[in-house]
């Protein structure tokens, strides 16, 4: 390998934060060789795993009192032309802004209302190196790290390390994400300035732009929300009542779904008549609970044993009853569930008696006798000559 009399790196893009030369391996350098380093940037001399002796802007003749440290590892004395091994590594002084960080995987967090539940979060942040011989040595020396993408992937998780750590500890439930949103940005970036600090680093800027709960969460603090904008749970309920029905009346009750609503409908089609949709008018709100509350099938009560059965069901599991059933009205004619005492449509009694049927009117005159059949005519025709 040949000798490196003149050692510089120019940054043309102004974003390389380290930069190794030579790229591969260790270089062979002499002294008296030239170093340029420029206003932005500290040289870092690194050898065997180890940071040494560190240059400021400026042109350096490499000499044993500008290099003691790097002098005093070598163990081959050094003079004249006489070449030594190491690698220098340029870092950069500038702010690097605008970096992006998030959460690859979601975060598990314990939350008092909704149980475990997964969280996402993402952000931007700011910095700059600090301490070159620091950054050197903890993350070139003991991690390998020095490009701009293993750089970046290490500070990203150091972050979303901390945030897990911080919403453990601040948050409760998720429904204060709000409320604290600011407390937990403040408090992770005092959190991240301490670790950063570690690696010769200093946060500058931090920023939290979101932490969002998974889709279902969302929809579960949509409904709650719903629920206080109404004025509580019975208004709410009533509310949702009122939108399935009219859904029922713009879908002409077609079925549909497994929802309590598309149930509703379905049995509101299945000839049921006016009665029975009636009858479910008044049970759409407690179905609507029952749904609501724990996401189990919508009920509905016997009318001949008052058990609780499936809505939908033709018949009842306890007592055996037709529920599909229904009795005709004798007045209007309306189908009306078995049981009705009255009926939905023109408040008929349907449990009065039914009136006896009446016996035909008799005829003021006998009935017509039969035609006479011709050997009976041929009988009672008179003789010729009798009168």
């Amino acid at each position: 390998m040949a000798l490196m009399n003149l050692v510089e790196f120019v940054d043309e893009q102004g974003n390389e934060m380290a930069h190794r030369i030579p790229e591969q391996g260790s270089g062979e350098f002499k002294l008296g060789s030239q170093l340029i380093v420029r206003e932005s940037q500290w040289a870092v001399f690194f050898r065997d795993g180890k940071a040494y002796d560190v240059f400021n802007a400026g042109r350096h003749t490499l000499a044993t009192q500008n290099i003691p440290l790097l002098t005093s590892a070598i163990t081959t004395p050094l003079w004249g032309d006489t070449p030594f091994r190491s690698e220098v590594y340029f870092i950069s002084r500038r702010t690097f802004t605008d970096l992006k960080w998030g959460t690859v995987e979601p975060i598990l967090f314990r939350d008092s209302e909704f149980k475990m539940i997964r969280l996402r979060s993402n952000g931007i942040y700011t910095f700059q190196i600090i301490d070159p011989k620091l950054f050197v040595i903890k993350l070139v020396g003991t991690r390998g790290i020095y490009t701009n993408a293993q750089i970046e992937d290490f500070l990203r998780g150091v972050i979303v390390g901390r945030l897990a750590d911080i919403l453990g500890e601040s948050l409760d439930t998720v429904l204060d994400l709000p409320r604290y949103f600011d407390e937990l940005g403040a408090g992770l970036k005092a959190r991240i300035k301490d670790d950063f600090a570690q690696y010769g680093l200093a946060a500058v800027d931090f920023v939290i732009n979101a932490i969002s709960p998974p889709e279902e969460v969302q929809k579960r603090i949509d409904e709650r929300s719903g629920m206080e904008a109404v004025g509580g749970m019975d208004k709410y309920f009533q509310y949702k009542a009122a939108m399935a029905i009219g859904d029922l009346a713009t879908a002409g009750g077609a079925p549909g779904g497994s929802s309590g609503t598309s149930d509703i409908g379905s049995a509101a089609t299945a000839g049921l008549g006016l009665g029975a949709g009636a009858g479910l008018g008044m049970m759409i709100p407690g179905m609507l609970q029952q749904a609501m509350a724990g996401g189990a099938q919508p009920k509905v009560r016997c009318p001949n044993c008052h058990a609780e059965v499936a809505f939908g069901s033709n018949f009842c599991p306890n007592c055996g009853a037709n529920l599909a059933a229904t009795v005709q009205c004798p007045q209007c004619k309306v189908n009306n569930p078995v049981g009705a005492k009255f009926c939905a449509n023109c408040g008929y009694n349907m449990s009065a008696p039914a009136a006896p049927a009446q016996a035909p009117a008799s005829s003021a005159e006998p009935p017509a006798a039969p035609p006479a059949s011709p050997a009976e005519s041929a009988d009672t025709t008179p003789e010729d000559g009798q009168g």
